[in-house]
């Protein structure tokens, strides 16, 4: 997620940068666990967004009630979904709780089973 040129022209207004940031957490917290990297990932990414602490107080406030926000466009989709899989890959184990979110959020986003099945593919052999 490196690639800033495209994290600007997908994430372009300070909603879409909240609700990716959003649906990371949700990902990340799945399994009632936030490691290490996971933090480290979603500290990189809320840099990498430009958003502040002032910016993700009402995520962190509101977690229990938090749900995944759907993108309308397709590049914000896909990137999202990405991002998605390299959060539930970042402890090196794949829970069964974090993958059954990743699928909900790739059937909202309206893809199937082996697109998310082929990014966590992609994802274990870097």
């Amino acid at each position: 997620m490196k690639d800033s040129k495209i994290f600007d022209s997908v994430f372009n207004t300070k909603q879409k940068k909240l609700a990716f940031l959003q649906n990371l957490v949700l990902v990340a917290v799945a399994d009632r666990n936030l490691d290490k990297q996971e933090s480290e990932f979603l500290l990189d990414i809320g840099d990498q967004l430009g958003l502040s602490e002032e910016d993700t107080r009402l995520i962190t406030e509101n977690m229990s009630s938090l749900t995944f926000i759907v993108p309308e466009e397709g590049l914000q989709k896909s990137t999202e979904l990405q991002a998605l899989v390299m959060m539930m890959v970042q402890d090196g184990e794949i829970e069964e709780s974090e993958y059954n979110l990743c699928l909900e959020y790739t059937r909202r986003i309206g893809f199937g089973k082996g697109i998310l099945d082929d990014f966590i593919d992609q994802w274990r052999k870097k």
